[in-house]
């Protein structure tokens, strides 16, 4: 498994402004987001936002993963309930008591930013509410953990751990990854502790960029994705939350590059 790409501090810091843009747009969609609202109309407002601060939509045209779907149509991923990641926007209007996780990416002067948050729509279930408390402490926990030298299966495992013990599933089919001139650069980072991903042997260094995101089911881990190509569902129809922040590991400590 090769390790992150490092980034000097000089760099880190012009990583900063697309992560900057990156947050910018999460706050405006959490402003936004209410009953009757459709995600089309969020993701119009945040491709005017990113593209008025100087930045594309790192999402819009993304290539498909599977053979036979288009390459992505919109500038978020807007996944409502039981859906996990990748919802393609639509003229679907929310609903009182829905909870939707909201993805998205910029690129800004030849730098990625990468940050996802999910919000509830009004007023919504207590399970729902502890759902979206714990993904988010699952982050916060795993980015605890950062700094030069820790084993990338620490960061795994204290996610997996706060999860898994309030009684949630994460799921497996998806990971975060490095990230930096490129969205997606190595290595992959695995919300949970796996010797498929090589995590024991890697260690993180000091110039480390990476995006972390959590994607915790009330129900089972298991996911199916719908046939539009790029919809991630619970296979079991449970709610599904996602949360994610692009970090930097220096020797100072963590910089939260999307924190808002």
């Amino acid at each position: 498994m090769s390790g992150p790409i490092l980034k000097s501090r000089k760099e880190i810091e012009e990583m900063r402004p697309a992560n900057a843009l990156t947050a910018q747009a999460l706050k405006l969609v959490e402003e936004m987001v209410a009953p009757g609202i459709t995600t089309a109309e969020l993701d119009k407002a945040v491709e005017r936002l990113i593209r008025k601060g100087g930045g594309t939509p790192s999402f819009l045209g993304y290539p498909a993963f599977k053979a036979g779907a288009i390459n992505f149509p919109a500038s978020i991923c807007a996944s409502i309930n039981e859906e996990v990641v990748h919802g393609i926007p639509s003229d679907r209007t929310l609903n009182e008591g829905d909870i939707i996780s909201v993805d998205i990416g910029v690129e800004l002067n030849g730098w990625y930013g990468d940050a996802a948050r999910t919000f509830g729509v009004g007023s919504i279930s207590r399970k729902a509410q502890k759902l979206l408390d714990v993904t988010k402490q699952s982050l916060e926990k795993g980015i605890a953990t950062l700094k030069p030298g820790v084993e990338l299966n620490r960061l795994s495992a204290a996610i997996q751990d706060v999860a898994e013990g309030n009684g949630f599933s994460m799921v497996k089919d998806f990971v975060g990854h490095g990230i930096g001139r490129k969205m997606h650069e190595p290595p992959q980072i695995p919300n949970y502790v796996s010797r498929f991903f090589g995590a024991g042997s890697l260690r993180l260094k000091a110039g480390s960029v990476l995006a972390i995101e959590p994607m915790v089911n009330v129900g089972k881990s298991d996911v199916l994705t719908l046939a539009d190509g790029w919809t991630v569902i619970t296979k079991d129809r449970s709610l599904s939350a996602h949360f994610e922040n692009s970090v930097a590991i220096t020797e100072d400590g963590v910089i939260v590059l999307t924190e808002y």
